[in-house]
């Protein structure tokens, strides 16, 4: 489709624009910004009237559990796109722990061919870096990358091995596909059910110390920088790992990094109704952490903002806290609840989207984050006034478990376009 949208608040952070002006959408590609522009005189053109609303470059999610090979009970590529256009991404990066773990190749375009059924969204595969997730032999990065991989995570277990690390540092450097580190001792977490700290202590749970989290981040920053490589570290939720990283930037470590909504909105003490929604993995932080992490946010230490999408069925969470799987589902909620810092002067608008599109683009190495003229025609309106409450009937994930059913938030994706087609649109429905 060919549109026209006239009269909306412009935000481009790639290309320093924030204004009120037209934008044009000719074959599924950015034909033009501007002021009062002409409708496209090609067959099939549309007029969409956004005075009030805010158009960006479509967001992206570059960390995202997709479930499928293996696990379609808790979400589907499917399901999972539906989620993500609704939630205004127009491209979202999945990560490899399925089952069969992405580790070959056939598992790799296995994901790409559903998602080109789907077509919803832009799906852009993350492989293992080591065979089965296992953390002893690394994958065949070149066979990953040319299958259409962007980047390779172990995500949900870390690589214990400090050799096997650098190794897959050097290699994927080689190549010029980014690593996203989960930074996790699980020698001092192991056994851990929340965040070790006084709600710990008096909930009975045992604890995950910060310091799991930490003592991986300073290893993975020396490994990259003793072998002048470059790295990504996802889901940062402590205040010694911000300022970890933060040191290493300014010493010229090529180092990038997100959080994650909940690890700046909620904190360890929302566990005290034993709520199994609130179960995340790294765990919810103390009050200082959340402090930090929004700190990090607005000085740059953290480049990214992503939903770390968790699906999981009932039969995995309605169980003794103990024994309930980590994680909650984000897509249709990151946006609004990142909007809550721009709200609260933490970020502005244009930071804000900077984080959730411009960035994820060139961490990954992958088209989008950009309205320039040529790109494709990949964009999110949103309409900033909009009151909505997070209802479970309403969410199009396979998956309800997430902590805030019954919140009313402000702001709101009202229409998701991926290479010119509305894949989302409640502005003509």
């Amino acid at each position: 489709m060919n549109w026209l949208i006239k009269g909306a608040r412009v935000i481009d952070p790639s290309q320093h624009i924030d204004g009120k002006m037209d934008v044009l959408i000719e074959n599924g590609k950015i034909a033009k910004l501007g002021g009062k522009l002409p409708p496209s005189s090609k067959k099939g053109a549309g007029i969409i009237e956004a005075a009030g609303l805010v158009v960006t470059p479509g967001l992206i999610d570059m960390h995202t559990h997709l479930r499928e090979p293996g696990f379609e009970y808790k979400e589907t590529i499917q399901t999972g796109s539906e989620a993500a256009c609704a939630g205004g991404f127009t491209a979202i990066a999945c990560m490899p722990n399925t089952n069969p773990v992405n580790d070959t190749r056939s598992v790799t375009e296995f994901i790409l061919r559903k998602a080109a059924e789907t077509n919803l969204v832009n799906v852009y595969p993350i492989a293992a870096i080591t065979m089965h997730s296992e953390g002893k032999s690394l994958a065949e990065y070149w066979d990953l990358k040319e299958a259409g991989a962007v980047a390779l995570s172990d995500d949900g277990k870390p690589v214990m091995d400090s050799a096997v690390m650098r190794r897959a540092l050097e290699y994927a450097h080689s190549l010029g596909i980014p690593i996203i580190s989960h930074c996790e001792d699980t020698c001092l977490s192991s056994g851990g059910a929340m965040n070790e700290g006084f709600a710990a202590t008096e909930l009975g749970l045992p604890g995950i110390p910060g310091i799991a989290e930490d003592i991986m981040v300073a290893r993975d920053l020396l490994l990259t920088e003793y072998t002048r490589s470059s790295i990504h570290i996802a889901h940062v939720s402590t205040a010694v790992a911000v300022r970890l990283i933060r040191d290493a930037k300014d010493r010229g470590v090529k180092v990038t990094a997100e959080t994650a909504p909940h690890y700046f909105t909620l904190t360890d003490d929302d566990l005290r109704t034993y709520n199994v929604n609130f179960k995340v993995y790294p765990p919810l932080r103390g009050k200082e952490d959340v402090e930090a992490i929004k700190e990090g946010l607005r000085d740059g230490t953290i480049d990214a903002i992503a939903s770390d999408h968790a699906p999981h069925a009932l039969t995995d969470k309605e169980v003794e806290f103990e024994y309930a799987a980590s994680g909650m589902i984000g897509l249709e909620t990151s946006l609004a609840l990142a909007l809550r810092l721009v709200a609260t002067n933490v970020l502005t608008l244009n930071q804000l989207i900077e984080k959730m599109s411009t960035n994820p683009a060139g961490i990954l190495n992958i088209p989008g984050g950009t309205l320039r003229p040529g790109a494709p025609a990949d964009l999110t309106i949103l309409d900033l006034q909009r009151s909505w409450t997070v209802d479970g009937e309403g969410i199009r994930s396979r998956s309800k478990n997430t902590p805030f059913l019954g919140w009313g938030l402000t702001g709101k994706a009202v229409m998701t376009i991926k290479g010119g087609v509305a894949t989302y649109d409640e502005l003509h429905n």
